[in-house]
């Protein structure tokens, strides 16, 4: 069948049920030439090996997009990641966030509530609302929702040491809402790995971690269907300093790492893999980003259907969401910041992202202000509805240059890949160091160009001024740490102490055995168990992971 043919036929049936159910934006997409663009571009000659690496959107190997229209149907979700200071203050800005146009929430939680501890424990001072919002018990998560209807927003969090926690507060917010957990629908970022391998907010060994990610796969197949119960991050390892190919390859190895550890505990490929999602980081070089994004998916394709014969199309999809780079922020003249986000996020939708955050201009100072939020809310929506990015499915493909980047960097992450594997895949490569000494070897070199001027950034090593004017900040308040002790303390004195107690000791039974651990998690935070009580019955039971220094 000719390439027109199988376009033709791809139009007529793929196309035509997904618009059945997604009406497209409007009745066809013209430049400002009035000239018609197609839904998908496609060569009108024979293209050696066109279906087996490039095919159609919505068809293996999704290396176009993993749905028929993309962006024809609906845009992105606009998700912009926020949190900082109180419950309440938080909620003010998701409020805030919707009435300016955001699709879907994205939090933020603070150091101790990513590592476990209460804002009244000794670890936690000087740090409580800091970096996110600070969440002790469910009278914090049901203060952070107040308002927001859950069955009506998609809600992502990047939490991962105690995600299981958080995933058990926001279903049990929910049902206090009315809305049961068969009808909410969001993210947990729950990937352990890398955080072993680039970022640190680790609590348990390794086995246990893989243990609870594994029982919420199975908990929420079960009881939350619509949650994505990880997402596979990318994003830090290349914030660590990675490459975008060892972006791809040690992101996909932990992709591995957990399909095999879910089919080990007992769960059909094809029962968890669907809910799978990703999260990649969207750097400078725009064709080298969009090339990584395209390679990624039609890997996630080979693998899933080659090497675990995973026979449903969802399964074989790698979704993503795309944050834009922290790492290439600069303090000096933060204003820049506004354009590099610009090409980022560009990529991102180039690529074909699921969903996207946009960071802010003065994040390499501090916690964003409302304005800066707006601006990068507002970079998002001039690139949906001015650009003309997305009225065209993947528009770059067939491009000489994309299309050799996508190729090139397909076989350069598969090596690394094959070389995780004779180590013996990514836990026990980790466990080595693998990972961590080849993201420290590019982190050192991209540094050493930069004070080459090899690599220029503009404002910071070409193109400087002197004296610059500081802008102004967002300053989270000391009082905030001092008010959220007294609320933890409040709350404490109105649980029934005996509930909790007995919760705490069923979820360390549970522990200590092999029964799915999110039950038990669930009945805890109900009696207003606080977060670091539920964690620190984990670190009791299956003890705290130390990192084994590789030299």
């Amino acid at each position: 069948m000719s390439i027109c043919d199988q376009k033709k036929a791809w139009t007529e049936t793929v196309v035509a049920k997904n618009i059945a159910k997604a009406p497209e934006r409007k009745a066809d997409f013209r430049t400002t030439s009035n000239i018609e663009l197609d839904r998908c571009f496609a060569p009108d000659f024979e293209y050696p090996a066109y279906e087996e690496q490039l095919g159609f959107p919505g068809r293996y190997p999704f290396t176009r997009g993993v749905q028929p229209t993309m962006y024809r149907g609906r845009f992105w979700t606009m998700r912009q990641y926020a949190g900082f200071g109180t419950a309440k203050e938080s909620n003010e800005r998701y409020k805030y966030l919707l009435q300016a146009g955001q699709t879907g929430l994205s939090v933020a939680f603070d150091l101790p509530t990513q590592m476990g501890y209460d804002s009244d424990a000794g670890m936690s001072a000087g740090e409580v609302g800091k970096v996110g919002v600070a969440i002790d018990s469910l009278a914090d998560m049901e203060i952070l929702f107040d308002g927001i209807p859950l069955d009506q927003v998609s809600t992502s969090m990047t939490i991962n040491s105690t995600a299981a926690i958080l995933l058990a507060m926001y279903i049990a917010v929910a049902e206090k809402q009315g809305v049961s957990a068969d009808k909410i629908s969001g993210t947990i970022q729950n990937d352990i790995l890398k955080e072993y391998m680039a970022r640190g907010t680790y609590i348990y060994p390794p086995k246990e971690s893989m243990r609870i990610i594994t029982d919420i796969f199975a908990y929420c197949k079960d009881h939350v269907p619509k949650w994505n119960t990880i997402s596979i991050s990318g994003y830090h390892i290349r914030e660590a300093g990675s490459s975008a190919v060892q972006e791809v390859a040690f992101t996909l190895a932990d992709g591995i790492a957990y399909v095999e550890a879910a089919i080990k505990a007992g769960l059909d490929v094809d029962e968890f893999a669907p809910r799978l999602a990703f999260f990649f980081n969207a750097h400078n070089n725009l064709l080298e980003e969009v090339a990584k994004f395209r390679a990624a998916r039609r890997m996630w394709a080979k693998i899933m259907k080659e090497r675990f014969k995973a026979k449903d199309p969802k399964s074989q999809m790698l979704r993503f969401h795309t944050q834009t780079a922290g790492c290439t922020l600069t303090a000096q003249q933060p204003d820049n910041n506004i354009m590099r986000v610009t090409i980022q996020a560009l990529a991102a939708v180039l690529g074909g992202t699921q969903s996207l955050h946009t960071n802010s201009r003065d994040e390499a100072l501090a916690l964003p202000t409302e304005d800066s939020v707006r601006i990068a809310l507002r970079t998002q929506q001039v690139i949906a509805y001015e650009s003309g990015a997305a009225d065209s499915i993947d528009p770059l493909a067939g491009s000489f240059l994309v299309e050799s980047l996508t190729d090139q960097i397909e076989k350069a992450a598969f090596d690394y890949i094959d070389k995780i594997d004779k180590i013996g895949g990514a836990v026990e490569a980790i466990s080595r160091g693998f990972q961590q000494k080849e993201i420290q070897d590019s982190a050192y070199a991209y540094q050493k160009s930069i004070e080459s001027t090899d690599l220029v950034i503009v404002g910071v090593n070409k193109f400087t001024v002197a004296n610059e004017t500081a802008p102004e900040l967002l300053k989270v308040k000391e009082e905030v740490e001092i008010a959220q002790k007294k609320a933890l303390a409040a709350m404490k004195t109105k649980r029934d102490d005996a509930r909790v107690k007995s919760a705490l000791q069923k979820l360390e039974a549970v522990a200590k055995g092999s029964d799915n651990v999110m039950p038990a998690i669930l009945e805890a935070v109900k009696t207003y168990a606080t977060l670091g009580e539920i964690a620190d019955v984990f670190r009791t039971v299956f003890g705290k992971h130390t990192e084994t220094v590789v030299l």
